[in-house]
Formats: structure tokens, sequence, C-alpha cells
């Protein structure tokens, strides 16, 4: 039943089109339909069953990687490694199952959004039925607070005002009309004669006819467009599944080479084939998984702390990366609050938080007296947003409406109509006479008025003056009011606005807006200064939004093409705007699937897009969005199921303390994974070139699983909690094509490792020449005490060592004593002798092991000095 031109249509032609009348549908006709529609409902798709998204978990190239060695290492008796590898397997599974669990829960708070119940008229009679039995062209009774059951066309308003902020972006309610509107290219948020599903009615009574029900409307199509967009992958994931395959060929080149090279030297096939196969379980590294899960939940904790909620753990790191943020403005970069912010009376022009202000006492008496706000029985105050801030600011300078309407009662009141932009309220005065105060849209005002009040009293209006002073005050991105009064003798005897609103005195102008939060302009700084590209998308007027772009730095004073209005954006080709979409700084009156083409041009160009966002009309592009932002307090159940991120302080700032956690998490990710590759590359250098040279296997399986659970895993679970470097929010964004091998760390994991087994295998020459029956013993302490010190090397990429200084990540120092005694004991343990074959070795041995090893922490600290200076 949708049709794009609803608002355009006469009433008793969208009657005739939908076969419907001023008497409502008849029960049969409604039954008809409910069976021909169906029920008025958010239809979710066919979701995945648990044990299906338990299955998915194993679908990850590196887990399947994992699972073929588990399966390898049981088929040549190592069942202790097939145990581990199957416990971090599985641990890594049940964790992505609970973030894919609570992610399918998106659909159900789109449907908490709709009402319960509603009233509509059948058969001329009106009618209480379920929301979900609503079908197009039944009529239905709105009034204020009640939730809007499905998309409808106005058939009569009187001051009906609907919040729409959460399908929108608006953040003033929007003032309804019945009448046809001509433009067919209005948005949403313009469409004035129509009510949508999800939005909530603040003011006024009327009818609708209802035009769509169901994934038919507007939030329906939301729900559509969240269930059909995909989530991207993070780029850990991206990276990660890259790392498998090359790891899983090299792996498989390895084995053959020397499956080919025993074969060549007359080793019998058998014990070649399970050599082999003990190599390559030896050179996946299985710690990596849990290490990256372990450190991505201790940054996704650490960020809690700093008001940022992770919802999906792979997104931590996914900060690092990106290049734009796309914030929605209100209730984001702004308080989702209007605030008087300036006063115009007696020709000055005055911040509402000058004292001054309160010497204008008709203006600010007009200001408390003509409002229908209020504060409850706790003090908060209720009523429409407007009201509220000219109610706050009244009251901040000592006009309290409550003891003002003590002494000057309301006797009788004009509503506010859509068609004179006005209302006026009456008073008794003081010395018996009436005051008249009329607010309202400033052009409007001002035609009625032919004086102004002055410090002496009412003079004559420069009404081109005034008319230009709000243009300017406008211009500003202020929604501006006029106040004005009457004096009358006696109340008139009839309440006609074309004859009381006359010869009117204008008292002064007030502007507002839903002003920046005062944090949002040192973020934006911080934001461009990481390389960072502040985006604003609202559904709000281009003025608003460029003016609060302006202020807190988003956009420059003379910045004007940056601009683009949600009408613009729809008649530009996909190609032409992907050729501007790097260039434009805001979008204003966007539709949901306009912000969703935002971020799908940026993507396309390369680029890494975070949004944020707290309403409905957010979710879809929350969930496209290589990393989703929601707001915590003011942002709504669905947009809250869709991201990826939660602020819980919903505070524009926390995204750059969490972008710098990400960042730190990224480089950690990195200096484990460099340090897994390079011990893992060692143990790899060892058994191929001790075969290549002729020597005795140097290192027995159990020294291998060692090696694997103890010095290979502790030093890298200490390294993710590695300190932020100094220049960590100094540098540009990452390339989010960028290899995990880039800047040099598969070349150093490489050398490194050759230089491990260049020092183990010397060891070994060293104790097989001279006899030595320890000499297995020395080999197995000098391969588990030079990964210690490489782990104490890799901490920074440039930084010294002892710059940084041992005890700035106190984990890492007692990861590495707790292995460095764990493996004395292995040594000088009696009764663990037998188990690792290992004999106690003399001091001088001892030392020996520990001088040899020590030469590849200072290896690796004098490559970083010639990075330092190169």
């Amino acid at each position: 039943m949708t049709q794009p031109h609803w608002h355009q249509e006469q009433i008793e032609n969208i009657f005739k089109r939908i076969d419907s009348g001023r008497d409502g549908l008849t029960a049969g006709e409604a039954a008809k339909r409910l069976h021909q529609y169906g029920p008025n409902e958010l239809q979710a798709k066919k979701k995945k069953t648990p044990a299906m998204m338990l299955l998915d978990q194993f679908k990850d190239f590196m887990i399947i990687i994992l699972i073929a060695a588990a399966v390898i290492a049981g088929v040549i008796g190592e069942m202790t490694d097939t145990f581990v590898i199957i416990a971090i397997v599985i641990a890594n599974a049940i964790i992505g199952f609970v973030q894919e669990y609570r992610a399918e829960r998106a659909m159900e708070a789109l449907k908490r959004m709709a009402s319960s119940a509603a009233t509509v008229i059948r058969e001329g009679t009106p009618k209480k039925i379920s929301s979900g039995e609503i079908v197009p062209g039944d009529l239905v009774a709105i009034e204020a607070g009640v939730i809007v059951p499905a998309d409808m066309r106005l058939v009569e308003a009187f001051q009906v005002r609907a919040e729409e902020a959460a399908l929108t972006g608006e953040s003033v309610p929007t003032e309804k009309t019945e009448k046809a509107l001509q433009d067919p290219t209005l948005s949403i948020g313009d469409r004035k004669n129509m009510l949508y599903k999800g939005t909530i009615i603040v003011n006024g009574r009327g009818l609708g006819v209802v035009i769509g029900t169901g994934m038919s409307t507007e939030l329906g199509k939301i729900a559509s467009m969240l269930q059909d967009e995909e989530e991207t992958r993070t780029p850990l994931q991206k990276r990660l599944t890259v790392f498998g395959k090359k790891m899983a060929i090299a792996v498989l080149i390895i084995c053959a080479i020397v499956f080919g090279m025993g074969l060549l030297r007359g080793e019998q096939p058998l014990l070649m084939l399970l050599t082999a196969i003990s190599l390559a379980v030896a050179a996946i590294p299985e710690a990596l998984p849990a290490v990256i899960t372990v450190s991505l939940a201790l940054g996704a904790k650490k960020m809690v702390k700093k008001n940022a909620l992770m919802r999906k753990l792979p997104a931590v790191e996914t900060l690092g990366s990106v290049t734009y943020i796309c914030s929605d403005k209100t209730g984001t970069l702004t308080y989702n609050r209007m605030t008087v912010e300036e006063i115009y009376g007696n020709e000055k022009l005055l911040k509402s938080n000058d004292k001054a202000v309160a010497e204008y006492v008709n203006l600010m008496a007009g200001i408390a007296l003509n409002n229908d706000s209020q504060e409850d029985a706790e003090g908060a105050e209720i009523g429409d947003p407007t009201e509220i801030a000219l109610y706050r600011i009244a009251k901040e300078h000592g006009f309290d409406k409550k003891k003002l309407e003590s002494e000057f009662p309301r006797v009788a009141e004009i509503p506010f109509d859509s068609d004179r932009k006005s209302m006026t309220t009456f008073h008794k005065w003081s010395d018996g006479a009436f005051i008249a105060f009329t607010k309202g849209a400033p052009e409007m005002v001002i035609e009625k008025a032919n004086r102004a009040w002055a410090d002496d009293g009412p003079v004559s209006l420069d009404k081109a003056e005034l008319l230009r002073v709000n243009e300017e005050m406008a211009s500003r991105g202020l929604r501006v009011l006029c106040i004005a009064l009457k004096r009358w003798e006696e109340l008139p005897g009839s309440y006609d606005p074309e004859t009381v609103e006359q010869d009117l005195i204008v008292l002064g102008l007030v502007g507002m807006m839903d002003p920046p939060r005062d944090e949002a302009k040192d973020a934006v700084a911080l934001c461009k200064a990481a390389g960072i590209i502040p985006v604003m998308i609202t559904g709000d007027h281009p003025i608003t939004a460029a003016a609060v772009a302006r202020r807190i730095g988003i956009l420059d004073e003379n910045d004007s093409d940056t601009v683009l209005s949600g009408r613009e954006l729809e008649d530009l080709s996909l190609e032409e705007f992907e050729k501007r979409v790097e260039h434009i700084r805001v979008y204003a009156r966007v539709a949901p699937e306009q912000k969703l083409k935002i971020i799908k041009a940026l993507q396309d160009k390369g680029q890494f897009v975070a949004m944020t966002g707290d309403g409905v009309n957010d979710a879809p592009a929350l969930k496209r969005a290589n990393i989703g932002i929601a707001m915590g307090i003011t942002g709504t159940d669905v947009s809250k199921e869709a991201a990826h991120m939660i602020l819980l302080d919903d505070n524009f700032s926390t995204i750059i303390k969490a972008v710098r956690e990400g960042r730190k998490i990224y480089d950690n990710i990195r200096k484990f994974i460099k340090y897994l590759l390079t011990t893992n590359s060692g143990e790899i250098w060892t058994l191929f070139l001790a075969q290549l040279v002729g020597l005795p296997v140097p290192l027995l399986p159990i020294h291998i699983l060692w090696v694997n659970l103890v010095t290979d895993s502790l030093p890298a679970l200490a390294l993710s909690v590695e300190p932020a470097e100094g220049d960590v929010m100094r540098r540009p964004p990452r390339n989010p094509k960028e290899s995990i091998f880039a800047q040099g760390l598969g070349i150093q994991a490489l050398w490194v490792g050759l230089f491990m087994a260049f020092l183990v295998l010397g060891v070994q020459f060293w104790g097989v020449r001279s006899a030595l029956p320890e000499w297995q013993t020395m080999v197995f302490t000098v391969l588990c005490l030079t990964q210690l010190g490489n782990a104490l090397a890799v901490r920074s990429e440039k930084e010294s060592f002892f710059r940084q200084g041992p005890f700035s990540n106190k984990p890492l120092l007692g990861a590495v004593v707790l292995s460095f005694v764990l493996q004395l004991a292995t040594i000088y343990v009696p009764f663990l002798n037998p188990i690792f074959k290992t004999q106690p070795l003399s001091m001088i041995q001892l030392v020996l092991c520990i001088g040899i090893s020590s030469l590849v922490f200072f290896a690796v600290e004098a490559e970083k000095w010639v990075r330092r200076h190169w």
C-alpha cells in the first residue's frame, strides 16, 4: 500500500485510492485486509538456531588449521597438545557465539517500539484494538502521549506535534497539519501531514488514515535494511585469515622439505612422516587465537572504565583503523536539549547568560507567562522542548512562572496553530487592566506589530531592521521567536486572532538551539590531530547543522561547499557522489537509506568508517559501518543492539579515548604476533637446520610442548597489556589493507628466529663435540631463555627497553621471571627430570646458557637503535 507521494494527495483522493472514508472501515473489510496484508508487526527473517550460530564459529580459516593440528597431534600420540588446542578452539567459539546471539536481538528491540493498543474508527464508531490488527485504510484517533501505531496521512489535526527524533534526527517536535503539500521531494522530516510508526505524539489530537502497516512502514523499511545489511569483517579478522592461509602454505612447504630431506638421507619413511607432522604442529601458533581473545577482552574491560562498552569483541582493535567518524548531530554532538542562546531587545543583542537580560522585565515576564510548560512534583520540567527552554531561561533570570502566575493569572488564551504560527495568553494585570502576550514566528508577529518596547516605553517599529536581526540570528542556526504584548482595558468580546493579534508592541527576539556539547570541540580537534576526519550526518536543517559544525570545528568559518542536503544527495548519481564524498563534512536532512549510502560510498573509496547515532534511523548504518557507536543514555534499544560499541556517557570525546585504546591494542597484538612468530620460527629453524647439518634431533616432543605452553603463552599474554607508546595519537590511522607482516614484522620474525636457531645449534654442536651428557638440557634451556630475552626486546618497535624501564610493564616482567623459574624447576627439581628428559646443569653451564641467550635481546635492541637513527 505504500506510495511515495501520499503527502501530496488531497484527503478525498486518498480515501478513494485506498477504498476508505471518514466513517472508517467495516468489520468485514478490516478482517479481509488483515488477511491480505498481514498483522501490523515487524517481521523478522528466519533466525539462525543457536546450534547454527555455534557451528559458524568454526568456519574461520585459522580455527580450521588449529582443528587439523589437533587431529594430527592426536594421531601421532601427542594427546596433551590435542586437548590444549581443542580447549582454545572451544573457548573462542563460545565467545563468538555469545557476541552473535546478542546481535540477533536487534529485531526484538524494534518490535518493542510498537504500541500495544490503538483507537480506530470503524463503521463510524471508536473502537479500541490491538495495534497489530490495524490495516491500511483504517482511521486512527491520536492524542498526546500516544505512540503512532502505523504510517498515516493526517485527516484532522488540532495543534498536533510529534516527537520524531528517533526516526529523523530532528530534536524539536514537528508541527503537523492535514493540508496537502506540493513538493514531491520532501524528506520524511518535512512531510508535515504525515505520521510515522514508532514516533510519539507530544501535543494535540487528530485523525489519520493508515497508508502503511508492518514492514511497509518507514520503521519497517529500517527493519528490513537492518536484516539485509551484512556486517563488515574487522581488519583483524581479514588479516588473520590471510595470515592463516600463508601460515598453512609455509607449514606444508616446510613439512615437504623435511620429509624429502629425510628420505634422501636414507631415513625410514614412517619416521620422517611423523617428524614432519610434529614439526607442523610445532609451527602452528596455537596460543595466538587465545592470546588475541584475552587481549581484546582486557581491552574491552579497560574501555568500560572509560565509558565505552564494546558489544562485539573483534571491533576493539578496529578503532585503530578508523579514518572517518560519521556522527549524528542530535544527542551525540549536541545535548538534545533546546537552550536559549541569544536575546534581542531594546536594539541590543545579548547572550542568554548576560545579567543585563534581567532588565528586559516585560520581555522576560512574557516568556514566563506565555508558556505551557511546568514542573512536576519532583521538580522535573515537562512540556514542549521549546517552551521548556523559555521556562528555564526566565527562571534563571529571576522570572519564576509559578510566582508570576499567582500575581498575573492567565484568564484566557488563543492556542498555537500552524497557520498563524503564534499563540496568545491574556493575564490580569496589577492595575486592573489586562495584558496579552503573543509569542510566535518573527515574520508573522512583526507583521502584526506597529511599535517596539524601549527603555521609556513604546516607540515606532523599524520592521526592516528587526527582520534583519532575525535573519542574522537564524543564520547562526538559531530558532528565533518573537515576543510581543498588547494592553487591554477589558477582555475582548471575541478571541478571533485576526482582530485580537493586531497593533502589537514587540518586546524582543529570543534565539535558541540544541547546543553543542562542551567537550565536542576538543574531541573534534583531537580527531583531526589523530588523522581522523569527523563528518556530521543529521536529519536537521542545513543551516542549523552547518552552524553547529562550525562551532565545534567540523567546518571552517567560510566553508560552505562541504555541506550537502539529502535532496542534493538524491539528485547525485553514485559516480558523481563518490567523486565528492571525501570532501563533504556535513550532511543535512538525510533519510536513513541515505546514511547507509554515505557509509558505503566512503567504504568504496577505501575509508574505514565509524558511525555514531542514537535513533532508530541510525541502526542500519551502525550495523554497516566498520564500527557502529550507539549512545548509552539517549540511544534507542534498536541502535544499541545494532552497534559494535556503546558510549555509556553519550560523550563524543569518549570515542577518542576508545580510538587511543584501540590503536594501543593493535600495536600490542602486533607485538605478541611478532613474539609468537619469532619463537615458532626459532623452533622450526632449529629442527630444520639440525637435520640439514646432520646433528641429532635437538628437541624432544615434551620440550616443544613446554616451549609452546609456557615460554610462548605467558609473555605473549603479558605483552597484551603493554602501555601505549608516546606517538599513538600523533600518527595517522593505519591502512586497513596493511598486512599483519607490514613494517618489517615478517622479516624480523625470520631473522631473529634464525639467530635463535644459530645460537641453539651452536650450543648443541659444542655439547655433542664435547660429549656432554647434558647437551640436550642446555639446548632446551637456551631456546627457552632466548625467547624470554626476545619478549623484553619486542615491547616497542623503536624505543629502547632501557628507556621504557623494566617496571613499565610489570605483568611482562613477572611472566619472564615466572617462566625463568619454571624452566629452572624442569632442570633442578628431581622428580621433573624424568618427565622433561633433563639433567641438572652446573653453575658454569647455566651461566653460559644465560649469557648466550641474552645475545638475542641485545641483537633486537641493536636493530631498534638502527631504526631510531635511520
